[in-house]
């Protein structure tokens, strides 16, 4: 089992991170909570969640143990899968996650693609009592980056990517996506594609 994964950050995407650890690249989902704390360094460290099928043998990457905690708990309902779960994370950050959980509110979780009333209420139902494991740990909010003018197109094609890695189709991303960089031009891609993900 891996417990975490240190060393050169190679690539970086708001869905993907390419970490080189002793010539060997490992390609780790992450979410964009982790995207927000990882983008930009040179040296990262992962926390690992491995989800191994018949058909794949997939990483799962977090920049805390707490969002990985989450995430653990997340799959641990019934219907909810690595994808949805990093979906979630992606919408939420840790406390916001923990706030919507332990405070009952299913309207929040519902703004999240793919998770309907029901899922929304098993989460909670099933993980409300389990969620105060995670309780006080702190967790940092990244503030947005201003972006530039020169930037915007660069925004918009990694949005874009990200959208289409998570399995949403070109043509309504797109249209989302321009529809948010209008209204804000200066957003970050990782603020694009949480809009993004309440919009498609």
């Amino acid at each position: 089992m891996i417990e975490y994964i240190k060393g050169e950050l190679a690539e970086v995407t708001p869905a993907l991170a390419v970490v080189d650890c002793q010539g060997i690249g490992y390609g780790i989902s992450i979410s964009l909570n982790t995207y927000s704390e990882i983008q930009g360094k040179k040296d990262v460290k992962l926390w690992i969640y491995e989800a191994i099928r018949e058909d794949a043998h997939q990483l799962f990457g977090f920049a805390s143990k707490l969002e990985r905690d989450l995430f653990v708990q997340l799959i641990s309902v019934s219907g909810i899968g690595g994808n949805t779960a990093r979906m979630i994370l992606s919408a939420l950050t840790p406390s916001e996650l923990y706030e919507v959980i332990s405070t009952g509110n299913e309207k929040v979780l519902k703004t999240v693609k793919g998770i309907g009333l029901k899922t929304a209420q098993r989460i909670i139902v099933d993980l409300k009592d389990k969620i105060v494991s995670v309780e006080g740990a702190t967790t940092t909010v990244m503030p947005g980056k201003k972006a530039e003018d020169s930037l915007n197109k660069e925004v918009f094609d990694e949005a874009l990517a990200a959208l289409s890695m998570l399995g949403f189709p070109p043509a309504p991303s797109h249209k989302v996506v321009s529809a948010i960089l209008k209204e804000e031009p200066t957003l970050p891609v990782e603020q694009v594609i949480k809009q993004a993900l309440k919009r498609l």
